[in-house]
């Protein structure tokens, strides 16, 4: 049970994630600020769809729970491998758990207003990245450290397999 001490990474997640969003929603409505010249613009904006507001226009009656469900199973497996003590290593177990805490934010969202706000925009030049929040940063942040560690961490070299085959 010592692993479930990773939960308490995806709880700081939602905590903080929930935290942001809160401010912003309470703030005003839809609204665009700009906090480093035109390079990071704090907005205010709902996402109905999916990551990089792949959806968003969608009219569907069944993609709100579709998306909950899923966000639910999705929880409960990483819930599992994190508890189990199947996530690998270090770095993969604090990943799994910032996805887990990502994902709690952005269901929660769902649940609580049919979107999921977002309130972050970085430009480069003409390029707009889309609008994210604290739960798709620890997202992210979390893919880069399960990559990392699938990689890089923890490689013993290797016998070629004609050594192994040879042994018995």
């Amino acid at each position: 049970m010592r692993e479930a001490r990773w939960l308490w990474v995806s709880l700081a997640v939602l905590a903080a994630d929930r935290a942001t969003k809160y401010a912003i929603e309470r703030t005003s409505p839809l609204f665009r600020h700009s906090i480093i010249s035109d390079i990071v613009v704090l907005v205010h904006s709902q996402n109905p769809g999916i990551a990089f507001s792949m959806f968003s226009e969608s009219k569907a009656s069944w993609l709100t729970p579709l998306l909950v469900g899923s966000s639910l199973l999705v929880m409960i497996l990483l819930v599992w491998v994190i508890v189990t003590g199947r996530a690998g290593g270090a770095l993969a177990q604090c990943g799994l758990a910032l996805i887990l805490g990502g994902a709690a934010g952005n269901a929660l969202d769902r649940v609580l207003h049919g979107s999921v706000t977002d309130f972050m925009e970085v430009r480069l030049w003409t390029y707009i990245w889309p609008a994210f929040n604290v739960a798709d940063s620890a997202i992210t942040i979390a893919a880069v450290l399960v990559l990392y560690e699938l990689l890089f961490a923890g490689r013993q070299p290797h016998a070629p397999a004609s050594e192994k085959r040879g042994r018995v």
